[in-house]
């Protein structure tokens, strides 16, 4: 008898077990298009298939439609598809501050985030009392390059990165884009 009920990542690297629920999937679907450019279900099943959870295409479907999934438009022209309220931070170099998911999540950040720390391989965001829970929210709508996730409290959140120079980077990261004006 197997010990593990889901699958490990597709890099195998982080070590991170999944459940064969059906919040895990769709959760897989999320990440999976906000990682991904994904122009068809076939597409979208395969790699599915590859994180531990093979689907049919009736599934595929629902599934798309329970996390509100539609095909759009992406800048160079490609058809794929994307889920409304997340938009892939993955692709936007650290550099480019005019990148279109970063601008949605610095609109959550400007105001919100009192101060910002790292140590080892975790950030420490503090916001206003009441408010860490909805700025982490924001953050985890977004894919990340180096973010693994969140835990927010009343006015704290404590963001856990793959590495130490990870986290030095996304605080310097977050400081930025929370100044904007």
């Amino acid at each position: 008898m197997s010990e593990q009920t889901g699958s490990e990542s597709s890099n195998g690297a982080s070590g991170v077990g999944r459940p064969s629920t059906r919040a895990a999937r769709l959760q897989m679907v999320r990440q999976l298009l906000a990682d991904n450019v994904v122009t068809s279900q076939a597409q979208l099943s395969e790699l599915l298939a590859r994180e531990g959870f093979p689907v049919t295409q009736a599934t595929m479907s629902r599934d798309l439609d329970e996390v509100n999934a539609a095909k759009t438009r992406l800048a160079d022209g490609t058809i794929a598809y994307a889920v409304a309220d997340q938009v892939p931070l993955a692709t936007v170099p650290e550099s480019n501050g005019q990148g279109r998911g970063e601008q949605q999540l610095a609109k959550v950040l400007t105001g919100l985030v009192v101060s910002v720390a790292h140590a080892s391989n975790f950030v420490i965001v503090h916001t206003p009392a009441g408010a860490a829970q909805y700025v982490a929210s924001g953050i985890d709508k977004h894919s990340i390059d180096g973010v693994l996730g969140t835990i927010a409290g009343d006015d704290t959140i404590l963001i856990i990165c793959s590495d130490d120079a990870t986290a030095g980077r996304r605080a310097e990261w977050m400081l930025r884009i929370s100044s904007r004006s």
